[in-house]
């Protein structure tokens, strides 16, 4: 007797081919494989085929990553990920039982934008490469990021950046900042937001916490990607990365800590909330 556990997972990467993906289906598959736990997944792809989830129909959400900006050209999509948003948000203030959401990268952006907690804007260079992010004092209080060192490490692969949080804003919605990109004192820039606690329900984060060495080896190791990353950010950044690759304290604790954490925070919760079905 237990909960039958429904996640839908909305791929962000409008076609093209990443690594991303193939991580969460993983994380997502070893949490369904546990012995106490039961349930299934979906995969809606939102940007070429703009399939959105019913709120009704699944418990946990997972967005993911994608390219381009996140500020709206109008796309037909972008009014039904934004409607989505709402109505998870919406369902969690009137209902007892609560959906959870995740939000990676590029759907933490348009998340941030399409609540006006933050301004979005492009980066003078692109972040890139494995970053230590700094937990805020919220942060060190967060459930999903316990067992993580401060700083910890994760890919940071981004264009565009949070900035200027609305404190009034964060303050009447109820939301905290967890985590904030490196110190850079030699650059008279503000400090980016790297994750923010939106509601008990939702969370979300400007970094790739699903990554994992085998998917970023894979890709490093692509003679455009090798080249690129050399050009741009010099042969002793690639050689860096290479190695941090494979470190237990890196991205493989960042990718078996902060998903499944949530994961298991949204079963635990909704676990509480709902009578047992067989």
């Amino acid at each position: 007797m237990q909960h039958h556990y429904r996640i839908a997972i909305l791929d962000m990467n409008a076609g093209q081919p990443n690594e991303g993906m193939r991580c969460i289906k993983m994380l997502v598959e070893q949490f369904l494989g546990r012995d106490d736990i039961q349930g299934d997944y979906r995969i809606f792809d939102v940007r070429v085929h703009h399939e959105i989830p019913e709120v009704e129909d699944f418990d946990i959400f997972i967005a993911s990553g994608g390219p381009d900006s996140p500020k709206p050209t109008g796309e037909p999509w972008e009014k039904k990920f934004n409607w989505f948003l709402d109505s998870i948000y919406d369902h969690n203030l009137l209902e007892e039982n609560k959906k959870y959401l995740f939000l990676i990268c590029h759907s933490f952006q348009i998340a941030c934008l399409h609540w006006k907690l933050a301004k979005v804007k492009r980066r003078k260079s692109t972040a890139f490469g494995i970053m230590p992010v700094h937990k805020t004092k919220k942060g060190k209080e967060e459930f999903v990021l316990e067992g993580l060192q401060n700083p910890f490490y994760a890919v940071d692969s981004r264009d565009y950046q949070v900035v200027k949080p609305r404190k009034k804003r964060f303050k009447s919605l109820g939301c905290k900042v967890l985590c904030k990109e490196k110190k850079r004192p030699h650059v008279p820039l503000e400090r980016a937001v790297m994750a923010i606690r939106f509601s008990k329900e939702i969370v979300g984060v400007q970094f790739h916490p699903e990554a994992d060495s085998e998917g970023m080896m894979r890709y490093f190791k692509r003679a455009d990607k090798r080249a690129h990353i050399i050009k741009h950010h010099g042969k002793k950044k690639y050689e860096d990365m290479m190695i941090h690759l494979d470190d237990d304290d890196k991205i493989l604790l960042t990718n078996r800590t902060i998903i499944p954490k949530f994961l298991q925070q949204a079963a635990d919760a909704i676990d509480h909330q709902t009578p047992v079905t067989v």
